[in-house]
Parts: C-alpha cells; structure tokens; sequence
C-alpha cells in the first residue's frame, strides 16, 4: 500500500487513516507491545496484513519523528525520536481519511467525483488515492456511466488529459441530488454528504432557513419531501459559488405562496453563496417546491384542469375495463387530484421525486399496480408527457387503497390512534389501509408529522403508531415501517383473523389441466401463443387475448419477483377465470430477469372482485420465497401440496396474539 511521496505533505499535515483498521492498530500500539499473531487475532487479519499496515503507519508517522519498531520475542512497540514533534501528533482532532471500501461506495465517490469536479479525472490517480487497482475502479466505472445516463450525463476520455463529464447544468443538480438522497437513506452521517458532496453544515444550516420560509408562505410539505428541497438547496449552493448558474430555464406562473417562499429563500440564499442568483435559479426553485407540496389546501381549490381530466380517465378505465367502480370516492378523487397536480409540475419539467418503496409496492399491490399502468399507458398514447415508474408507484398506492375501502370486507373499529407519518401522503393513505384491512378496530382519529407531533403537549389518543422513533409524551408508541413485518404488527397486540382466502383460491382456479413442466428451451412469446392457444380452444379467452398479452408484457415487465411472473391481459378479457401454471426448471428469459414459475392469468369480469385475493396468493409465494419449491414440484400434485404449506405457514405466521 505505497503512498505517492508527492502525495504525502498534502494528505498527512493532519493524520488520517486510509481505513479503519489502520486507526485501531494505531491506537492499540500506542498504550502497549503486541506480537504479530495477537495484533493479527485482534484485527481478524493475516499477519502479512500486519506486517503491511505497519508499513504505512511508519510512512504517515515520517513528519512526527516516530515509528513502530519490531522487537524480537516481544512485539511491536512505538520508538519516539523527537518528543515535542509527537506531541504535535497526539494534539490534532485525529480525521480517518475518506475512501471507499466497497464497490458501493466507489460507484458513490465515483460519481461525486465525476459531477462536482471542475477538471477531467485519471482513475490511476484516484486508484492510489483509494488504494485499489485501477481495473477495479475501470470495472466500477460501467455502472457509473449507467447511473449517469439516466439524466442524459455522458463521460468522454482523452488520452493523457483523462475523463470528464458532460451534460447540462440542470441534469447534473438532479442527478446529484437523486444520489444524496440515495445516499442519506443508507447512511446519514456519509462524508459524501457532510464533507465531499457539499459545503461542511450546509446541510444544517439550510434547515431552519427553509422551514422559516415555507411555513411564513403556509407551503406544506412531507419530511422526505422537504429534506429533498433541502439537498437541491444545498447542491446549488455549491454549485452557483462554483461559477455553474442555471442561465436558461422558464417557467410557467405558479401559486402566490409558492412564489413568495421561492423569491424568501432565494434572498436568504445570496448572503450564504456570496454571488448573485439569476431569475433562473429563482424559477426553477419554485417548480421544486410546488412539485413537492402536499396538503393544505382543499381539493377543490385546486386549479388544476389537466389533473381532474386525468383522475376522471384513471377511474373511467378502471372501470370500464375492470369492473372496480371508483368514480364515486371523495376521498380517493380529492387525493389523486391533489397528489396529480403536483404529479404533472414534475412530469412536464422532468423533476425527478424518488419512490424508496416501488418494489414493495410492485409485490404488496400486484393487482392495484395492474389496473393503474394500463389506465395510465392508455393515457399516455394521447400525451406528450412519459410517466415513471416511481411516480407510477405512487398512483398505485391510492389506488390500491381506493380497491381495499370498496371490495374489501367492512370493519367495525373502535381504538383512538394517532398516526405520526412523515413520507408523504400516499404512504399515509397507504397505512390506514392497511390498518383498516388487519385491525379493523382502529380508528385513525389524527395524522400529523414528526415536526408536528413533537410540538404537542399531550397525546389525547389511546396510542401513537409511528413510522419513526419518537419522544415519549406518556402513550405507549408502536414504530412500524410503511410495509410493517410480522413481528412489528404483533406488537400491535390485536388479533388477526385467520386466512381462508387464499387456500379456496388455489381450489377454485388451479387445476391438473392448466399445469404444465417445460421440459424443452422456449421464449416468451412462443410460451404466451402455446397457452393463449389452448385457451381460445377451450373457449375461456377470444382472440384479442394474446395480443392483449403481448401489449401488457411491452409496458412494463410482470414479473412479480423471486423468479415469479404473472403474464396477463389489459383488462377482464377471459370469459371464465383460470390460472396458467407453468414451471420452467431451466428459466426463460424474462426481459433482464428469469421466470421459473409462471401464472398467466386469465379472468373474467364475473370474478373481478376475487381477483384481489387471486393476487394476494402469489404475493404469498413470494414473501415464503416459495420460487424454488414450486418450482421443483414433479407433478400438479407436488405443486398443489407446496402452494398449501406456504399458505399454511402464512396462516400461522398471522393468525396469533401478539
């Protein structure tokens, strides 16, 4: 591990460790003589490691007058040649020196580098800076250049001059962005974000000044909402005292608050950056804020023309090709409305908005994620605007909570809670439902967020169920995550009905005659003609079926998850209900996954309504991470008997007291 000698007075004027290993050897060598093999036992390393990591301390060591000596028969101890000189050592706040360890990391570090740094970048020298190869950081390099191409950023290399990156300045903050947030969510006190990425405590001194602003202006927003605004806030901070202003962006006018608060944080902004912000700056920061703000107004205050055409179509299709009538809900109107207008702000100024829960959501509403993609995508053949997965994940979540409210059984409810949520008001919908559907003796009685709950004096509910800690204001607390697990909803206390459900599924709609080994290489569409064949035979599906199939599959893939797909059709377009069930012990390739387990699905609108419990039976398979099980089922038989453990076992796993 040899540190370039023209490298060492700049790293080492304050010492700091390339890892944290070298710190811990370090520390334990200054208080006493240790041989080898106990140092390598401590450190859970070889004692060529050792021998290694004594190299480079005794390099770093060089300007304080002092080095670690071996000694035979006793061990390493620490020679001091000049006193005063260590001294200085042992005096200064001791920094670990920030690099990467894992191909995580690098691809992170990587990318910070590439869009915050001003000159082109030689990966040699970020190698030695690192301590790793340089074909290490070239194999890291595919995925930087993939992350960076979802903004439209391309690198370009020039011999001896190195790489460096290009794309507009607009796309590099959204990238950026996008990576902080990524990055604060694994690990808040990352150097990335308090050290390499911005300004030291920017991030906290930016807190308050945003709060004061949007709360004078009534500018309402979710915590994860707010803390994006508070990252892009930062990230032009540095960006605009670097001499990168947005020059050229417009937009069109928004509502008073959100101009006002807009034009308040942009004058507290000037003092901290030390340069003038453009009319740009100040336009693009106010479709920030109006494409993040949620609540505070009623739903019919809104003016929003374009989101009550779009909420109108959404439930029309659904219905109309789905059997599930929505068009009546107050409730899931007034959200959908008030989370679409802030929904098309983002979509027609291509602002990204992260959604940390999609593949949950994709698993835990199959069915809801079906009928909001084709309403959408149909939507979408007479619009210029590209929907994204993220943003798609959202609509599915009021959606899914509109289909439990209506074809899900009624609940009587009786417990006084409150709900503390901070992640927005889709994921807030998303847990009453939840609620509704496992204790139906809860009543949501009040929702605020973590700012607004530990403003209050007393809690007047009977209990507090949180997505966060919180401080105790004497009423028992339950934390639980936006998609809880078993063992947090027991701590519930409450009991949960058993599961009947799903067992009468998998009699109904599975037979010996929809099941099928492939015992020969196929593909995709071959599989989906040879099935949607015998069912037009049959006369379960006509002929617009397997198109239908096809379309669907070309939207967005469906697999489920766990090397599980359930191909189907837009729409109720079966004329009875069956299950396909095909086991592929070899795989088939499944756009960029494998499918081992496939159900194609085809039901009818006389069924619509036990199609959610349907869906619910392979979410089931999924969660159990049955794949492998059913997979290797020799017969319909064999198959029926793991798909009843799983249920079984599920059954168990929910139907306790807590």
């Amino acid at each position: 591990m040899w540190i370039p000698p023209c490298r060492q007075r700049e790293k080492w004027q304050l010492v700091r460790f390339p890892n944290q290993r070298l710190a811990q050897l370090f520390a334990v060598l200054q208080n006493e003589t240790l041989p080898q093999d106990e140092l390598a036992r401590r450190l859970n390393v070889s004692t060529r490691t050792v021998r290694s990591d004594i190299n480079v301390l005794n390099e770093l060591l060089t300007d304080y007058a002092a080095r670690f000596v071996l000694c035979r028969g006793v061990g390493y101890r620490l020679k001091i040649a000049d006193a005063e000189r260590y001294q200085r050592l042992l005096q200064q706040p001791t920094s670990p020196l920030r690099v990467p360890r894992t191909s995580v990391e690098r691809i992170n570090y990587l990318l910070t580098r590439f869009l915050t740094s001003a000159f082109s970048l030689k990966l040699e020298d970020l190698a030695d800076e690192w301590f790793v190869s340089r074909s290490t950081l070239q194999s890291d390099m595919a995925e930087v250049r993939e992350w960076l191409a979802r903004y439209q950023l391309t690198i370009e290399s020039k011999p001896r001059y190195g790489m460096k990156l290009f794309g507009s300045e607009m796309a590099i903050r959204t990238c950026l962005t996008d990576l902080f947030y990524q990055i604060a969510i694994e690990d808040s006190d990352s150097p990335l974000l308090k050290i390499e990425g911005l300004n030291s405590g920017m991030l906290e001194r930016l807190q308050p000044l945003l709060q004061q602003s949007l709360s004078r202006f009534h500018i309402r927003l979710a915590d994860d909402g707010e803390f994006y605004l508070r990252l892009y806030c930062a990230v032009s901070v540095r960006r605009i005292s670097e001499g990168y202003p947005l020059t050229d962006f417009s937009a069109e006018d928004v509502d008073d608050e959100v101009r006002a608060a807009a034009r308040h944080i942009i004058n507290r902004l000037r003092p901290v950056v030390g340069k003038a912000i453009s009319s740009a700056e100040e336009a693009y920061l106010r479709v920030n804020i109006a494409a993040r703000r949620v609540g505070g107004r009623e739903a019919s205050a809104i003016n929003a023309d374009d989101g009550d055409s779009l909420v109108e179509y959404i439930l029309g299709y659904i219905n109309s090709h789905y059997n599930f009538n929505l068009l009546n809900d107050p409730q899931l109107h007034a959200d959908l409305l008030m989370h679409i207008k802030t929904m098309i702000t983002r979509v027609r100024y291509q602002i990204h908005i992260p959604n940390p829960l999609l593949t949950n959501i994709k698993q835990h509403y199959p069915l809801a994620w079906d009928v909001t993609l084709a309403a959408v995508s149909n939507w979408s053949k007479y619009t210029p605007w590209t929907i994204s997965e993220n943003e798609m994940g959202f609509l599915v979540l009021h959606i899914g909570v509109g289909l439990e409210r209506h074809y899900n059984v009624g609940y009587q409810r009786h417990p006084q809670i409150l709900l503390v949520c901070d992640t927005g008001n889709s994921t807030v919908r998303m847990i009453q439902a939840m609620l509704w559907r496992r204790y139906p003796q809860i009543v949501v009685k009040r929702i605020i967020s973590l700012r607004e709950y530990e403003l209050q004096g007393s809690v007047e509910e009977d209990f507090v169920i949180s997505t966060v800690r919180l401080s105790d204001k004497s009423k028992p607390v339950v934390v639980m995550s936006p998609f809880p697990t078993e063992y947090q909803l027991e701590r519930l206390g409450k009991l949960v009905l058993l599961d009947r459900t799903r067992p009468y599924m998998l009699e109904k709609f599975f037979d010996a005659g929809h099941f099928m080994i492939l015992d020969r290489p196929t593909d995709r569409s071959a599989l989906f003609r040879q099935l949607c064949g015998q069912l037009k035979q049959e006369g379960r599906v006509d002929k617009t079926f397997y198109p239908s199939v096809e379309e669907r599959e070309a939207i967005v893939t469906t697999m489920l998850g766990e090397g599980i797909a359930l191909p189907h059709s837009l729409g109720l377009l079966a004329k009875k209900t069956c299950v396909y069930t095909v086991l592929a012990p070899e795989g088939i390739v499944w756009g960029d996954e494998t499918a081992y387990v496939i159900f194609l699905l085809a039901i009818g609108k006389t069924e619509y309504e036990e199609a959610m419990a349907i869906y619910d039976l392979f979410v089931t398979f999924v969660r159990e991470r049955a794949m492998v099980r059913l997979r290797d089922s020799q017969n319909f038989a064999g198959f029926k008997a793991v798909a009843m453990e799983c249920l079984s076992r599920s059954q168990g796993g929910t139907s306790g007291a807590g």
